[in-house]
C-alpha cells in the first residue's frame, strides 16, 4: 500500500466534529489501497473530550506523537473558562466582553500567529523530516484549523521532495470570528501573507464548502477540490431509538453568541402562546455548549420552561438524540463570512433521516445540499412567519402520527464514498 502522512491536531479522545473528519478518512483509506500514518500532539489541550471515539481508531494504524507547548495551558491557571471558550470559538459580542476577555483575544490574535499552536511547528518539522526520509513517504496531508499545522506542511514541502495536500475544514482569514481577534494592521497582513503562501505552495487544496473553494480560487491557481464532511451509516445502525413522544425540536452542537436566531425563538414562543396543545407537546432541546446570550434570548420570550440544556454529549448520545427528535435545527451565524461554513452536524442529521430546519446567512452553502437531498428547508434570520409556518406544518404531521422521514438520496455523503474521492486525489499527485 502507498503510505501518506496525515498531520492533525484533533484526534481521539478529542470531542467535536473536527476530530471525526480525519478519524473517518483514516478508517476507510485502506479500502482504497492507501496506508495512513497519523501525526498528532502528545499532550494536547482539547477544549472538549469524547473518550468513546477512541474505539473507532482502526487497529494497526501507526500514530506518531510529539509534545506540544500551548499558551492556553499557562493562561488556564488564571482564566481557565475564558481560554476554553475562546479555544472553542465562542466569543461574546464586543459590548459584552470583559477587560480580561478583550486582553486574551488581543494576545491570541497578535502574539500567536496564525494560532496558539504555532510552537509545535519547529519541533514537528525537525522530527518529521527524519521520519519521512527514513520511511520513504512522499505524500503528506495537513488539516486545519489550527492553521499552524499548514505551516508544518509548508516547511516540509520547502525542504523535502514531496507532495502536499492542505485540507481546510474552515476558512482562514475569512472565518467569522477572525475579525473579533482585535488584530493590528500588521497582524492582519501576516495572516493574509501566510494564507497566501500556503495556498500557493500546496500541490492540492481541499475545502469542505463550495464558497470557500470560490474564495480560495481568487487567491491561487492551484487545484482545489470540495470534499465535504459526511456521515457513517454504521453509527446509526448501532444506535437505534424510537421517536420522541413529545414534539421535540433539537439542536445538537455549539451555539455561539452570534449564532442566535431570535426570530426563531419568537416563532416558537408565538405558537406556544397561541396553541395550548402545541405548548403541552413541545420540548426545545439544546445539546452542546450554549452561550449565555442565547439562553437569555430563549428565556426572554417565555420558553425557559420548555428548554432542556443537555450540555456536551458523547458522539453516540448525539446520534441517538438526532434519531429520535421530531425536528432537527441547524444554525449558522448570519454573516457573509459564514456562507461557506457547512457544519459537520448537517451530514449526521442527514443520516438520521429526520427533517432539518436550517437557519443561516443568505446564499448559504447548506441550502444547496438540502435541496439536492430533499432533506429540509433553509431560512434566513428575518423570516419569522415562514419559520412559524414550517414548525406548525411539522407539528401537524406529528399530531397525525406521521414520522416524516426524509427520503432523498444521501449516499454521496457517506464517509466511505467521500474517502474514495480523497484517495483518488492522493493517487493523482
Amino acid at each position: 500500500m502507498e503510505k501518506v502522512l496525515i498531520i492533525t491536531y484533533y484526534w481521539p479522545p478529542a470531542g467535536g466534529p473536527g476530530v471525526q473528519r480525519w478519524l473517518k478518512f483514516v478508517k476507510y483509506l485502506r479500502d482504497f489501497n492507501i496506508e495512513p500514518v497519523v501525526y498528532i500532539p502528545e499532550n494536547p489541550n482539547y477544549p472538549m473530550l469524547d473518550n468513546s471515539l477512541e474505539n473507532e481508531i482502526p487497529e494497526g494504524i501507526t500514530i506518531l506523537k510529539k509534545p506540544i507547548f500551548e499558551p492556553y495551558q499557562l493562561a488556564g491557571f488564571f482564566a481557565k473558562n475564558q481560554t476554553k471558550t475562546i479555544s472553542k470559538g465562542i466569543i461574546a459580542a464586543e459590548k459584552n466582553q470583559s477587560f480580561l476577555q478583550k486582553s486574551l483575544l488581543f494576545i491570541r490574535g497578535n502574539l500567536f500567529i496564525p494560532d496558539a499552536r504555532k510552537f509545535w511547528i519547529k519541533p514537528s518539522v525537525k522530527f518529521l523530516k527524519t521520519y519521512l526520509k527514513e520511511e520513504g513517504i512522499k505524500k503528506i496531508i495537513t488539516t486545519g484549523p489550527p492553521h499552524s499545522l499548514h505551516l508544518i506542511g509548508l516547511q516540509l514541502k520547502q525542504e523535502l521532495d514531496l507532495k502536499w495536500i492542505a485540507d481546510f475544514r474552515d476558512p482562514w482569514t475569512q472565518i467569522g470570528y477572525h475579525k473579533k481577534l482585535n488584530l493590528t494592521k500588521s497582524s492582519e497582513q501576516k495572516h493574509k501573507d501566510l494564507e497566501r503562501e500556503v495556498l500557493n505552495s500546496a500541490d492540492q487544496i481541499i475545502t469542505t464548502s463550495f464558497t470557500t473553494k470560490a474564495e480560495f480560487a481568487k487567491k491561487t491557481s492551484k487545484p482545489i477540490s470540495v470534499i465535504t464532511n459526511g456521515f457513517d451509516a454504521e453509527e446509526n445502525e448501532a444506535t437505534t431509538t424510537d421517536l420522541d413522544t413529545k414534539f421535540s425540536i433539537s439542536h445538537i452542537g455549539s451555539l455561539l453568541s452570534e449564532r442566535n436566531p431570535e426570530n426563531f425563538w419568537k416563532a416558537i414562543a408565538d405558537l406556544v402562546h397561541e396553541n395550548s396543545a402545541f405548548s403541552e407537546d413541545l420540548e426545545l432541546i439544546l445539546a452542546g455548549t450554549v452561550s449565555e446570550e442565547v439562553i437569555a434570548s430563549i428565556k426572554s420570550v417565555g420558553l425557559g420552561e420548555k428548554l432542556q440544556l443537555l450540555g456536551y454529549v458523547s458522539h453516540r448520545q448525539a446520534i441517538a438524540l438526532q434519531q429520535k427528535s421530531r425536528l432537527l435545527v441547524l444554525i449558522e451565524i448570519d454573516s457573509e463570512e459564514t456562507r461557506g461554513i457547512i457544519p459537520g452536524k448537517l451530514f449526521e442529521y442527514l443520516s438520521s433521516k429526520r427533517p432539518i430546519l436550517a437557519i443561516g446567512p443568505e446564499k448559504w452553502d447548506v441550502q444547496k445540499i438540502l435541496q439536492q437531498t430533499r432533506s429540509g428547508e433553509y431560512f434566513q434570520y428575518s423570516e419569522k412567519d415562514r419559520l412559524k409556518s414550517l414548525i406548525l406544518k411539522h407539528y401537524d404531521a406529528y399530531k397525525k402520527g406521521n414520522g416524516n422521514f426524509i427520503k432523498g438520496v444521501i449516499q454521496q455523503y457517506h464517509r466511505r464514498n467521500l474517502t474514495q474521492n480523497l484517495a483518488s486525489l492522493i493517487k493523482s499527485l
